[in-house]
């Protein structure tokens, strides 16, 4: 490559110093290149001889003058060949999102991710937790009167009217369907009392379901900061969030429902005004087995979306974090298209049917030896558990491990279905269950009176 670049330029160079001379006579010409050029002072030669003879002498005798020039243009240009191009373009999957996570909708294990624990703004995507946090601490038969915080809110928006009442349900349609930041804030006010209340909710909620690293402000989404930091979460919070909401909750059926709609109508109480909204999750439409998501997008936040995946026994969530900017809004599409088929086509459903676990433990204690019938100090006791049937997915090799614990120093008396262990299973170093283990019968210390029986 260097001597590719060093014959680049001395093409280069050659060819505006021939410029330069083309137009002076023969004696310019041996004034300039020396005593060589002389014999050609007073011949017919064609200019491409001429020329010729002018690269030869002029790259010889200036070389070492315009070596520091060459060698600097070579450095340059190596550095920019080798020196990384950014791009939005995730190396590894060639994706578009600066942030991504693709999780297990059963264990919330994260299967493919980049930056997914990356505190990040994610925008209107905070309205999934919005939602649900309505449909459990609200009544759908609610009517909402709007406030002036609520009304100017910035678009978009549904345009309401100071004062005026709304189904909460309309409003819930229009946060989830049209993503409408005015909805956002009237239903905060109408379930918390304030948006700050509400976000207390939120936040909550948020480390009830596991989340780890989320902080919403506001309930719409809205880039905000206080004293205890920025509205984020991350690409792996994200998915837990979304798949509580879509299999967990005690609300996740109207929540499936009110994201699945793709069209709905009302009008506040009066009748008079009236709303028709359309469901911009367009992904619903593109991939079979898509069952619900939200998108979301601020200057800070980006194109963000988050999206669950049920198909065959199998359960995806996606989230995907800064996925372009305006010009860009479809690469969350195709993000989300090669996230959900490398899910399908790298992972498989496993089922663990349900069981029971029975383990004997030894105790300290003064008892009965089964066997001998003679008065020890050590007895037994079984530590047993059910284990529910748990579906898993596992690429191609991968095992899952199991452990016992027992908690041997548990003093005595014990009671039947006392916890004296746990029964854990992991799939690599992530804990996917933890059972307790309880005494199958009550253990007690051997008295006076029960000694004597046995001698």
């Amino acid at each position: 490559m260097v001597i590719f670049m060093k014959n680049y330029f001395d093409t280069l160079i050659f060819y505006w110093k021939r410029n330069k001379i083309k137009e002076k006579d023969s004696v310019l010409i041996r004034k300039e290149l020396g005593k060589d050029t002389y014999k050609y002072r007073n011949k017919k030669e064609s200019k491409q001889d001429i020329n010729s003879i002018c690269k030869k002498r002029y790259m010889k005798r200036n070389f070492c003058k315009n070596k520091s020039s060459i060698l600097l243009c070579i450095f340059l240009i190596i550095y920019y060949l080798l020196l990384p191009i950014e791009t939005n373009a995730n190396e590894n999957l060639g994706l578009y999102a600066y942030a991504y996570a693709l999780t297990d909708g059963v264990t919330g294990r994260v299967l493919e991710g980049e930056d997914e624990n990356v505190p990040m703004a994610n925008a209107s995507t905070t309205k999934i937790l919005t939602c649900i946090v309505t449909l459990e601490h609200g009544n759908l038969e609610d009517m909402v009167t709007v406030s002036k915080n609520a009304v100017t809110q910035p678009k978009v928006r549904l345009g309401m009217t100071e004062g005026n009442t709304y189904p909460l349900l309309d409003l819930l349609y229009g946060l989830m369907l049209e993503s409408y930041n005015d909805c956002a804030v009237a239903i905060a006010e109408h379930i918390a009392g304030s948006v700050e209340a509400f976000a207390e909710l939120l936040n909550q909620k948020a480390k009830e379901i596991g989340c780890k690293d989320t902080y919403f402000i506001t309930p719409n989404g809205l880039d905000a900061e206080d004293e205890h930091g920025f509205h984020h979460t991350t690409a792996s919070d994200l998915c837990q969030m979304m798949a509580y909401c879509v299999w967990e909750s005690p609300q996740k059926d109207m929540f499936l429902q009110i994201t699945q709609a793709r069209t709905y109508n009302g009008s506040d109480t009066s009748g008079e005004n009236t709303y028709s909204f359309s469901n911009k999750n367009s992904f619903l439409d593109q991939m079979d087995g898509v069952v619900s998501g939200k998108t979301g997008y601020t200057a800070k936040a980006g194109y963000c979306y988050v999206s669950a995946f049920e198909k065959d026994g199998e359960k995806f969530c996606i989230s995907l974090l800064a996925c372009g900017w305006p010009n860009h809004k479809n690469y969350k599409w195709h993000d989300a298209k090669i996230l959900f088929n490398h899910g399908i086509e790298t992972y498989s459903n496993t089922k663990i049917e349900a069981h029971e676990i029975k383990k004997e433990m030894l105790i300290e204690g003064y008892a009965k030896e089964p066997i001998f019938g003679k008065i020890n100090d050590k007895m037994y006791v079984n530590a047993v558990a059910e284990v529910e049937e748990l579906d898993v997915l596992l690429k191609e090799n991968e095992m899952i491990e199991t452990e016992i614990i027992l908690y041997t120093d548990t003093p005595l008396p014990i009671e039947e279905g006392q916890e004296i262990g746990k029964y854990q299973m992991y799939l690599e170093d992530m804990l996917l269950v933890s059972i307790p283990l309880n005494a199958e019968t009550k253990c007690d210390v051997w008295g006076f009176g029960e000694i004597l029986q046995v001698i």
